[in-house]
């Protein structure tokens, strides 16, 4: 943490889960030398990544294991495609078949779903 500090602008929230290394007093002396408030989430409460974890294993499933990236930069740029593709031409089943631009944008459906 204490490198990452270093490296990028300091956050305003620092958001963890009740774990015993980000609870440590170790861990709370760094951020509250540097004002940065802390919230966590509830102690194993698995709702609160649910999205998230679905999300991040799609991606890994439909995008990360069938490539291999050569550099950090090409991963980035083949996630950042990967992520456009989700949400404006691969349908959800979730959502009755739309794509997520369609469902909430109202965005027109795209005519051929393709990678």
């Amino acid at each position: 943490m204490e490198e990452a500090l270093a490296r990028y602008r300091t956050p305003e929230i620092f958001n963890t889960d009740h774990g015993s290394q980000f609870t440590s007093t170790d861990f709370i002396k760094v951020l509250d030398a540097r004002e940065i408030k802390i919230s966590m989430d509830g102690h194993g409460a698995w709702r609160d990544n649910l999205v998230v974890e679905r999300l991040w294993r799609t991606i890994k499933h439909e995008e990360v294991y069938l490539r291999a990236y050569a550099s950090l930069a090409e991963a980035r740029a083949g996630i950042g495609r990967y992520l456009n593709f989700y949400n404006t031409r691969r349908p959800h089943s979730s959502l009755d078949g739309k794509t997520p631009d369609h469902a909430y944008f109202n965005h027109p459906m795209p005519e051929v779903a393709d990678a």
